[in-house]
């Protein structure tokens, strides 16, 4: 049974939920009024980046390890689709920074170290480019895949490690429970189960790309 198109309806039904509670159900913050609802996308694009390199890590470490095209297709679709949550992220930070800090960007830790984290994501997928060469691409994207995980943690952790105008971690605290209101909490949670569906989609349906363009690229390679 093909699971793509149950993600595609999943995806559909959980991002509705999320956005009827992000718009209707939350409450107003008491700070910012409405203004905090960005929250509601920024956080899970976060999430959403931080867990699709963690799976390129991971699909690198396949890679070395067995030389399986399978894992390769994985790592270069998670970077692809992490690139994009990432600079998600980056856009809707900006776009909140704006009425609480009064600025689009200041160089402050956790924007710093998440461009950082762009960029470097962003040379894994032109290194992919610079040979044709099947098996010394994969390898050499996959010893940069293994290596740039080590910006999640720095990325997470920066506002705690640094003296940052970025508030703390409220749900993934070091110590502690979330301290967000009942229902923003909730929100928030249906918001990150959401992104995760649609990142499982786009990973169903970009995995099937890259194996189908290489099946191709072996049928013609043939003599």
């Amino acid at each position: 049974m093909r699971v793509r198109p149950w993600l595609a309806v999943a995806s559909l039904a959980a991002a509705g939920i999320a956005t009827f509670m992000a718009l209707v159900w939350a409450p107003p913050d008491a700070t910012q009024g409405d203004v905090y609802r960005v929250m509601f996308v920024h956080v899970p694009s976060a999430w959403l980046a931080y867990l699709a390199f963690v799976i390129v890590f991971l699909a690198s470490v396949g890679w070395l390890w067995t030389k399986s095209a399978w894992f390769d297709s994985v790592a270069v679709a998670s970077a692809e689709i992490g690139v994009m949550f990432t600079g998600l992220t980056l856009v809707l930070g900006s776009i909140w920074a704006k009425p609480t800090w009064g600025v689009w960007w200041t160089w402050e830790p956790r924007l710093v170290t998440t461009a950082v984290m762009f960029s470097m994501y962003v040379g894994y997928l032109l290194l992919r480019g610079l040979s044709s060469d099947f098996g010394r691409r994969a390898t050499r994207a996959a010893v940069l895949g293994i290596i740039a995980v080590v910006n999640v943690p720095i990325v997470h952790l920066s506002v705690l490690w640094m003296n940052a105008l970025h508030q703390l971690p409220t749900v993934l605290r070091p110590s502690g429970g979330p301290t967000l209101d009942g229902r923003m909490l909730a929100t928030l949670l249906s918001g990150v189960a959401a992104f995760t569906l649609i990142y499982l989609y786009c990973m169903a349906t970009r995995v099937e790309i890259e194996q189908a363009r290489r099946a191709r690229a072996l049928a013609s390679a043939r003599p």
